[in-house]
């Protein structure tokens, strides 16, 4: 296996193996970006960085299994590296019950317990049952902190030829529909994530096809259109579609347009929200029709799989040692604004 991060400088490493989360982008059917924040955990030898995404909603390990072109993006204080990661993602849904073991010592609970014990968490089965994407970096890029992304950064890449890992066999039959989550004007959502005082992720595909999310320094909304200022070093040219992201909240499919020394994202459309992205208190106790949904598209997840519905451990499994680094630095089980 590749360890290209164990070569990295130290603070590199550091960031990575303390890092709860990660920019995730993959490319749509259509051709589309889409970047989703979410949880990583990283191999115990650092060769690949994993995340996951529940059965339940499981459409951002299937753009992956259908093209494993994957970017992250992995970012810390203004002290520390910003890493950009061009990866080749392999989908790992052959032992379900595996997988929620797995998930749990990688990430723990109390991040969205929200009050609640163990032995009442684990019954959330819809959450905990999950699809486990593994990215194996082909391209690492990196630079000292933030503001240094305005020179090109420091870089490794895979050799010529590597043999990357595979997805397991796609699930027989057709997958499930999703649901029709409610949907707000796009202007609505626009001033919602202006209003979080964060600053948004742009993503586009590069010239060889890998979608790159890079942290914006500046956006502000005239008209119709968003006004964005990036670092002088980007990843890709501005061609094809983009997508806007606000913590994975709000987000937006559209357009980047060049005029002058002004970027432009002009919004096609906003992307649906998941209720349990926007309050995470629904993550383990949803309302009885969220859960419905849930349960009714796990069931026919893991009969496409041939599987069980996992048995969640009764006890809390041990933590693995980098999941032990990631609690002591933010806690245990970091809390984010939504969990997917």
């Amino acid at each position: 296996m590749l360890t290209p991060i164990r070569s990295m400088p130290e603070n590199v490493q550091r960031l990575i193996e303390g890092a709860p989360f990660t920019e995730y982008a993959t490319v749509s059917a259509a051709a589309v970006p889409i970047n989703t924040p979410t949880y990583v955990f990283p191999g115990d030898d650092l060769g690949l960085l994993a995340l996951a995404t529940g059965l339940a909603y499981p459409a951002k390990a299937e753009r992956a299994r259908r093209n494993p072109k994957v970017g992250l993006l992995i970012e810390g204080r203004a002290d520390e590296p910003v890493v950009s990661i061009r990866g080749k993602a392999a989908v790992r849904d052959a032992d379900l019950t595996g997988n929620a073991r797995r998930y749990i010592s990688e990430t723990g609970f109390e991040g969205i317990s929200y009050g609640l014990t163990w032995s009442e968490a684990r019954k959330a089965v819809w959450y905990w049952t999950r699809v486990i994407v593994e990215v194996t970096p082909e391209k690492i890029m990196w630079w000292e902190n933030a503001t240094a992304m305005d020179r090109a950064p420091q870089v490794w890449t895979a050799p010529e030829g590597f043999a990357f890992p595979e997805s397991d066999p796609a699930p027989t039959g057709k997958p499930t529909a999703a649901p029709g989550w409610p949907q707000r004007p796009w202007q609505e959502l626009a001033q919602d994530g202006l209003a979080r005082g964060v600053l948004p992720h742009l993503t586009l595909c590069d010239a060889d096809g890998y979608p790159l999310p890079i942290r914006v320094r500046h956006c502000e909304l005239l008209g119709d259109r968003f006004q964005l200022q990036l670092p002088d070093w980007k990843p890709w040219a501005f061609e094809g579609k983009a997508h806007l992201s606000y913590l994975g909240l709000e987000c937006f499919v559209g357009d980047i347009e060049i005029e002058g020394n002004s970027i432009w994202f002009r919004v096609e459309r906003a992307l649906p929200q998941l209720p349990n992205m926007m309050d995470p208190k629904l993550v383990l106790s949803p309302t009885d029709e969220l859960k419905e949904t849930f349960m009714t598209r796990l069931t026919a997840e893991v009969v496409r799989r041939n599987q069980p519905i996992p048995t969640i451990p009764e006890e809390l499994p041990e933590p693995t040692r980098l999941a032990k680094i990631r609690f002591a630095k933010f806690g245990s089980g970091a809390k984010a604004e939504g969990s997917n």
